[in-house]
C-alpha cells in the first residue's frame, strides 16, 4: 500500500525534497527579496509594498527588537492583527531578529489571550490599537515587558494613513479606550529601528519559529512547536506541487484568510513570497461585497479559502462579474469542500477548485490533489513529496486494503511536539514519527486518500458509524441551503440520532423538503431525525463551522 500511497500522481513533481537546501525561513525569504527587489510583495488598501520595501521594513523592525528592545535569540514575539501590511513586516522582521513568532487570533477574549501569553512566555507583543483593550485587562497577569501598538493606517503613507486612522477611530468607533502606560507606537519602532543596522542571527533547522496555537476548539490550546526545518520543509512539498502550474515572479494570490491562520501563513505568504508573487491581503473577509471590490482590482491568479468562504462568495451576485480570465489556481482547505461549492465555483469561474489537506502540527500541507484535476473528486489528494501516511485501528495497527481508518502522516513538516506538554506530545506523535491526525480516512481504489470525518465527530447510531461529512455533503445539494452542520445527539433507543442544522437560502425551504431530500440519497439509519433552522452556525474566525458547539 506504501507505494500507492506515495504514488507521484502529476507530471513535473519529484518524490523528495532536499531539506537541506535553506537552513532556515530568513534564508528563503532573503533570497526572494533580493531576486524580487522590484516586484510587489504586498497590496492592501490601495498601498503596495514591494519587496526590496518589506526587505528594508522587516530589517528595521528586527533592528528595533535586538537594538532597542535587546531581545535574545528565541524570544517569543506575539502578533495580534488581522490582515494588514504590518503582519509580514512584523513576522520577517521578528523571525530575522531570531526570535519565535507567536501568532494570536485578534478575536480572542481576555481568557484567551490570557493563556497564550503565559503559557508561551512571550514577553513582546505587536497588537492592533483596535484589540489594544483587550490586553490592557489582563496585560499585568501576563510576562508581557514590551507592548508594540499598530493603527490600521500606519503603512498606507501620506495622508491616507492619517484619514484612514480618524475615520477607524472618530467616525467608526473602531477602538474601544485604553490606557496601556508603556508602550510603543509601531512607526516610532520602525523609526528607532532604522537608525542601525539589523544584526543577522544564525538558526539552522532546529530553531522554532512559530508557536502556532491549536486545539482551542476542543480544550486548552497548545503550542505547536514549528521548527525552521518543518516550515522550510513544506514551502518545498508545497513549492514542488504548485511549480508546473505558476510561474516565478508573475502571479498575484488573494490572501483573505487570516495570516495568523497555518493555512494562510504557509501557502500565502511563504509559498507564494518564495515564489516572487504579490499577495492582495484582505483585512475583513467577512464584508463578502468589499472583498470582491477589492480583487476586481487585479488580475488574480490564485486564491486560498475555506469552504464557507467559496460558498459565500459565490452567493453574491456580484462576485459573478468578476473577470476570471487570469485565475489559474483556487486552494480550499481547513475544512472539507462540499460536492455542490466545487462544482458551483467550477461553473462560475472556469477553475478547479482543489482540494488540500493539512493540520496546524504539519506546518501544513500534507495531501494536496493533482493541479491538473477537472472536476471535484471528494478526496484530499495524496501525499506531497517526502512524506508517508498509515491508515490505523484503534489498536494502532495498519487497516486493511479499502478499509477506515485513523490517518497517520510522517515527514519533515511535522512538528517537534508541543511547547512544554510532553504528555500531550507523547499522545500524538509515536516512536516512529508518526503524527495521528484524528481524522479517519480510507484510500480510494486509485490510491487518493479520502477523509472520512474527524474520529470525535462521527456518529454512532445502532452501532453503525454515521460521519457528518457525508450527511452534509447531501443537504448541500439541495439547492435551498445555504450552509449545513450536522451533529449526533443522544438517543435512548439508537445511542444516538442525526441532527441538521440549515441556514436556508431559499426562505421557502420545509423540513419536509430537507427529510425528502435525504431519503431519495441516504439509507435508513444515516437519515436526520431532526432538523433545525438557523439564521447563521457557530464558526472560529477562518470560518471553519464549530460543530462541537452545536452540540453544546
Amino acid at each position: 500500500m506504501e507505494k500507492i500511497w506515495l504514488k507521484n500522481y502529476q507530471a513535473g513533481v519529484a518524490h523528495e525534497i532536499d531539506i537541506n537546501e535553506f537552513q532556515s525561513v530568513v534564508e528563503v525569504f532573503e533570497r526572494s527579496v533580493n531576486k524580487f527587489r522590484d516586484r510587489p510583495a504586498m497590496a492592501c488598501m490601495d498601498k503596495l509594498l514591494s519587496y526590496g520595501e518589506l526587505d528594508t521594513l522587516s530589517g528595521n523592525f528586527a533592528s528595533y527588537l535586538q537594538n532597542t528592545l535587546k531581545l535574545p535569540k528565541g524570544s517569543r514575539v506575539a502578533i495580534m492583527m488581522p490582515n494588514l501590511l504590518q503582519y509580514p513586516v512584523v513576522v520577517f522582521g521578528a523571525l530575522r531578529a531570531g526570535c519565535t513568532i507567536v501568532n494570536v487570533n485578534p478575536l480572542y477574549t481576555p481568557r484567551e489571550l490570557e493563556h497564550q501569553l503565559k503559557d508561551s512566555g512571550t514577553e513582546t507583543i505587536v497588537i492592533l490599537e483596535n484589540f489594544a483593550s483587550v490586553l490592557e485587562d489582563i496585560l499585568a497577569r501576563t510576562p508581557v515587558k514590551n507592548v508594540i501598538v499598530a493603527a490600521i493606517g500606519d503603512l498606507l503613507g501620506f495622508p491616507k494613513s492619517l484619514i484612514v486612522n480618524f475615520v477607524v477611530r472618530n467616525v467608526k468607533k473602531m477602538v474601544p479606550p485604553w490606557h496601556i502606560a508603556s508602550h510603543t507606537r509601531f512607526n516610532d519602532a520602525l523609526a528607532q529601528g532604522s537608525k542601525q543596522p539589523h544584526r543577522k542571527v544564525e538558526l539552522t533547522h532546529d530553531d522554532i519559529a512559530f508557536l502556532q496555537y491549536t486545539g482551542g476548539t476542543t480544550g486548552v490550546a497548545k503550542g505547536a512547536m514549528l521548527l525552521h526545518k518543518n516550515i522550510v520543509a513544506n514551502m518545498l512539498q508545497a513549492g514542488q506541487w504548485v511549480k508546473p502550474a505558476v510561474r516565478e515572479g508573475q502571479e498575484i494570490i488573494v490572501t483573505a484568510l487570516p495570516l495568523y491562520h497555518i493555512f494562510s501563513l504557509t501557502a500565502n505568504l511563504m509559498v507564494f513570497t518564495n515564489l516572487g508573487a504579490l499577495n492582495i491581503l484582505i483585512t475583513n473577509p467577512r464584508d463578502i461585497p468589499g472583498f470582491i471590490k477589492e480583487i476586481k482590482k487585479y488580475k488574480v491568479t490564485a486564491i486560498t479559502g475555506v469552504n464557507t468562504l467559496f460558498n459565500a462568495l459565490l452567493n453574491n451576485p456580484e462576485f459573478k462579474t468578476i473577470d476570471f480570465s487570469s485565475w489559474r489556481l483556487a486552494l480550499g482547505g481547513g475544512m472539507a469542500v462540499q460536492k455542490a461549492v466545487a462544482e458551483r465555483w467550477k461553473q462560475t469561474t472556469g477553475t478547479t477548485l482543489i482540494e488540500a489537506y493539512g493540520l496546524t502540527e504539519t506546518s501544513p500541507a500534507a495531501c494536496i490533489n493533482p493541479l491538473d484535476l477537472q472536476a471535484y473528486n471528494g478526496t484530499i489528494g495524496v501525499p506531497v513529496p517526502s512524506t508517508e501516511i498509515e491508515l490505523r485501528d484503534e489498536q494502532g495497527n495498519p487497516v486493511a486494503a479499502g478499509e477506515a481508518g485513523e490517518l497517520c502522516i510522517r515527514g519533515p513538516q511535522v512538528m517537534k511536539g508541543y511547547w512544554q506538554r510532553p504528555d500531550e506530545t507523547a499522545k500524538v506523535i509515536d516512536s516512529r514519527g508518526f503524527l495521528a491526525t484524528g481524522d479517519v480516512a480510507i484510500i480510494t481504489s486509485d490510491g487518493y486518500v479520502k477523509l472520512v470525518d474527524r474520529k470525535k465527530d462521527m456518529i454512532l447510531v445502532s452501532g453503525f458509524n454515521v460521519y457528518p461529512n457525508e450527511i452534509e455533503d447531501v443537504v448541500a445539494l439541495l439547492p435551498g441551503v445555504l450552509e449545513v452542520a450536522c451533529v449526533g445527539i443522544p438517543d435512548e433507543k439508537s445511542g444516538e440520532v442525526v441532527k441538521v442544522f440549515i441556514v436556508k437560502k431559499d426562505p421557502a425551504l420545509t423540513e419536509k423538503d430537507v427529510i425528502t431530500h435525504c431519503k431519495a440519497n441516504l439509507t435508513g439509519y444515516k437519515m436526520p431525525k431532526f432538523v433545525e433552522f438557523r439564521e447563521d452556525l457557530p464558526k472560529t474566525n477562518v470560518g471553519k463551522i464549530l460543530r462541537r458547539a452545536l452540540r453544546a
